[in-house]
């Protein structure tokens, strides 16, 4: 037991342990590269995870490590770390834990390994976990009966197989409970399921087992409430206007009990706000199925949660209920699926929507006269009820015309790209905002839900030398 593991565990004979805090500084990658050291520096952490991936991030960073071996994992994690160096060292024992890893958690971990070495935290260890990724062995686990078939049409993979681009598997908490037992202080992963980069710490600290279903059920939602970022601390709250200075959000922390109960909270002195609405909102976010939340480690029932607010910005939550996890990983799949291309124009004056849809009509007409006719389009009016129908103003004096399209050949979407324009003199008066030039033509990728048998799957546990900056 390491010497920060004693002295969470107890202060003397019969003191209880202190409860465990973790904060979420990132929901996705691209969110506020501020938040991270903001909340480390307020929060009095134990833990800071960073969650990075999307579904169809990794299809993004599948093509970029096509193009460089070094390169697909999230590149903003390493200027995220090097932000927190002063922190690290004035806080020894502040662990991380992230996904930041994406396609190539070995590439990501040695850059991490890097900027600890050039900072002089060479004590400090990093653990690689890999083995989610299945594209290198798709073709044998498919062979050997494995149909990866689509959770929501049924199909099999090989209807598409030719055209898969990455294939990765949500792993549990497990191996990186492994790293940190190892003694590592940061851990950077690639496809793990969201809650698990919280749940781990949680084992790991706290001293659960694998089979207390109950206690990695309340795990698993605290790390659900915080794995989105300020979702849970007033961002997208539907009383927005009550959440105080958004532009200076806190992010969120869950305080953890060893009986699984946790404060849902943030850094005193922040913007947004935590109460029932904002913790409620974030915990039906994504569910499917609240009585059965299922994830690599356990399956969850949130509807015996009791929320009870203590004070500003607390929230207390328990009573939630577990059972074990099924025995398969869920699998994101994404595979190519065309090109595509959109484009938007300001209309302006009297009769904005009927302008904009004969804009929209024109664009189409024009491209079928050219024999450029896409698989697909559409064309929708912003301001005219297109998001919220039956909102929209009457006669809106102005809209916003947003024309998409995608088809299987490049050269009828580069096409469409050259027909916003002429609209600009030849299309009805108050065709505006054509400043930016033309569309961007975008490979399209289409998102393939399935599932593996999790003893197909082998996660892979590997704790980098230290006084070392390259992967053994």
């Amino acid at each position: 037991m390491t010497m920060e593991r004693r002295t969470r565990d107890h202060l003397g004979d019969g003191q209880a342990m202190k409860p465990l805090r973790i904060g979420n500084g990132c929901g996705f990658w691209g969110d506020n590269l501020d938040a991270p050291r903001e909340l480390a520096e307020k929060g009095a952490l134990d833990y800071l995870t960073l969650e990075y991936l999307a579904e169809l991030t990794l299809s993004i960073l599948a093509l970029q490590r096509q193009r460089n071996a070094e390169a697909g994992y999230a590149t903003d994690f390493l200027d995220v770390l090097q932000s927190l160096v002063p922190l690290l060292k004035d806080q020894p024992h502040l662990k991380i834990v992230t996904n930041a890893g994406g396609m190539n958690p070995a590439g990501c971990g040695a850059r991490a390994r890097a900027v600890l070495d050039q900072a002089g935290l060479k004590d400090r260890s990093v653990a690689i976990v890999a083995g989610d990724d299945l594209m290198p062995r798709l073709d044998a686990l498919m062979a050997a009966g494995c149909l990866f078939a689509n959770l929501d049409t049924g199909e099999p993979l090989s209807a598409v197989r030719s055209r898969v681009v990455s294939a990765n598997a949500y792993l549990g908490a497990r191996p990186l409970v492994d790293g940190l037992r190892q003694g590592a202080s940061v851990i950077v992963t690639g496809r793990v399921a969201d809650a698990s980069l919280t749940l781990a710490p949680a084992v790991h600290e706290l001293g659960w087992k694998w089979d207390d279903w109950d206690r990695l059920a309340c795990g698993t939602a605290a790390g659900h409430l915080i794995e989105c970022g300020a979702q849970a601390t007033g961002g997208l709250w539907c009383n927005w206007r009550e959440a105080g200075d958004l532009a200076h959000v806190g992010y969120p922390i869950a305080q953890i009990e060893t009986d699984g109960s946790f404060l849902l909270t943030k850094p005193a002195g922040t913007g947004g706000a935590v109460n029932r609405e904002t913790v409620s909102e974030q915990l039906l976010y994504e569910v499917g199925d609240p009585a059965a939340y299922l994830t690599p480690d356990v399956v969850a029932d949130f509807t015996t949660i009791q929320l009870t607010e203590r004070g500003r910005d607390v929230v207390h939550l328990a009573n939630t209920h577990g059972k074990p996890a099924t025995d398969s990983y869920k699998v994101s799949i994404a595979y190519r699926d065309g090109y595509g291309a959109s484009g938007t124009l300001v209309i302006a004056g009297p009769s904005a929507v009927a302008k904009a849809r004969r804009c929209g009509e024109i664009v189409l007409e024009r491209l079928r006269r050219a024999g450029a006719s896409p698989q697909h389009a559409h064309v929708e009016v912003l301001g005219a009820g297109e998001c919220v129908p039956g909102a929209a103003l009457v006669d809106p004096p102005e809209v916003v015309l947003r024309v998409a399209v995608r088809d299987d050949r490049r050269a009828v979407v580069e096409r469409f790209t050259k027909e916003l324009a002429p609209l600009v003199t030849s299309g009805p008066p108050g065709v505006t905002g054509y400043t930016t030039g033309r569309p961007v033509v975008r490979e399209v990728f289409a998102y393939w839900p399935s599932l593996v048998p999790k003893d197909a799957v082998a996660p892979e546990v590997r704790v980098m030398s230290r006084f070392a900056s390259k992967v053994p």
